[in-house]
């Protein structure tokens, strides 16, 4: 089988995605929400890699190589419209790393991410947002001890630091906390359900 083809195929996935989060951060649409070309985006990228992986299984180092295996994560990480696509990657890339065939950073941050969006409380601190009072905050976590534990285990910096340091990038990239909280809540919420994260 070519993987050579497949790796470039996922690279041009991954490289539309950053292509197009970085023309709404200079139109500074970023920051309104999940914008609907952003969501078509990652929903064709999703439906586009799931191919591959019915295809390849997933998209491992030893398959695709370093740089194609972490767009495919890319991917994965922002299919945030398709719950069952993420939870079955979810699976596949547990069972890579558990080979020593995957990154355990990015299993890290899936985990973080799927838990967020279902409602439940972070391992890691990888995943912030925008608070009501408009500071770029981690999303809920369980114990800060623990949480830092882990990130140490991983290579990663503290969970202080980590808020720190991207705070100063948002700053730079110039992001903004949504104008009416409550709104932008609401909408998360609705959106939750729409796509199937909750009922």
């Amino acid at each position: 089988m070519d993987y050579n083809t497949f790796a470039k195929r996922i690279i041009e996935l991954k490289n539309l995605d950053l292509a197009l989060r970085e023309k709404l951060i200079q139109s500074g649409q970023l920051e309104q929400g999940y914008n609907m070309a952003m969501e078509t985006l990652h929903n064709s990228n999703a439906k586009a890699l799931d191919q591959i992986i019915e295809k390849i299984g997933y998209p491992t180092i030893l398959k695709v190589g370093e740089k194609a295996s972490k767009a495919a994560w890319l991917v994965i990480q922002h299919a945030i419209s398709q719950p069952p696509f993420m939870k079955k990657c979810f699976e596949l890339l547990k069972k890579a790393v558990s080979r020593e065939n995957a990154s355990p950073l990015d299993l890290a941050y899936l985990t973080d991410r799927i838990a967020v969006f279902e409602g439940g409380a972070q391992l890691y601190g990888t995943q912030f947002d925008w608070d009501e009072s408009g500071v770029l905050n981690p999303q809920p976590f369980d114990d800060l001890a623990q949480v830092n534990q882990r990130r140490k285990a991983l290579g990663l910096n503290t969970l202080e630091e980590q808020t720190e340091l991207l705070r100063n990038r948002a700053r730079q990239e110039n992001q903004k906390p949504p104008r009416d909280f409550a709104k932008r809540r609401k909408e998360f919420e609705q959106w939750r359900k729409r796509v199937g994260w909750v009922k």
